[in-house]
This record gives structure tokens, C-alpha cells and sequence, in this order.
């Protein structure tokens, strides 16, 4: 009889010893889930959520800053093609004179067909 017990102390241990590891790993999970979400800052987004005036100002902001951002992105773009034109054309380069003097003919004939 004293064998037909052993066998069972030992799977109940054996179920024990499972049953603690699918608990720590359990503890682990959530530990990696709740230092993501701190990471993430959601209780910041949920606050400002809660907050619209603050929300509004913000994307205000944002929007101005990503406004001055592309005029003044456009502007540096704009003059570097300005001035390699302008090179181009110190170089009086056949090509690219005569390329320029279509464009032009294009435009002056696109102005004389539209009389508004």
C-alpha cells in the first residue's frame, strides 16, 4: 500500500511544481504588460482625453509648428532650384536654353488662350 502512495506524493508535487511555474510565468506577463503600458504613457493620453481645452491647444501648436516647418522646408527647396537654375543659365548651356525657351512658349500660349 505504502507504494501505491508514493507514486501519487510525487505527481501531486510534480502538479505543484507546474502549477507554481504557470504562476511565476503568469507573474511575468503581467509585469512585461504593465511596464509597456507605463512606457506607452497611456495615463497621460487618457488625462488629456479628459482634458479637450489642453487637446485643442496642443494640436494647435502642433499644427502651427508642422506649418512653419514645411513653408520654411519649401522655401530652402525652392531657392536651391532658383539658384541651380540661375548656374544653368550663367553656363548658357544650349540645351537647357532651349528647353527653358519651350517652357516659355508653352506659357505664352497657355496666357493667350485664356481670356477671362
Amino acid at each position: 500500500m505504502n507504494e501505491d502512495k508514493q507514486p501519487s506524493s510525487t505527481s501531486q508535487s510534480a502538479t505543484s511544481e507546474s502549477h507554481n511555474d504557470k504562476i511565476e510565468e503568469l507573474h511575468t506577463l503581467t509585469n512585461r504588460l504593465a511596464n509597456e503600458l507605463e512606457r506607452s504613457r497611456i495615463a497621460q493620453y487618457t488625462e488629456l482625453l479628459n482634458r479637450p481645452w489642453k487637446l485643442i491647444g496642443l494640436n494647435l501648436l502642433s499644427g502651427a509648428a508642422r506649418g512653419v516647418g514645411i513653408a520654411i522646408g519649401f522655401t530652402f527647396f525652392a531657392a536651391t532650384i532658383i539658384y541651380v537654375l540661375q548656374v544653368l543659365g550663367a553656363l548658357n548651356l544650349p540645351i537647357v536654353g532651349d528647353y527653358i525657351a519651350d517652357i516659355v512658349r508653352i506659357v505664352q500660349r497657355q496666357l493667350e488662350l485664356n481670356t477671362y
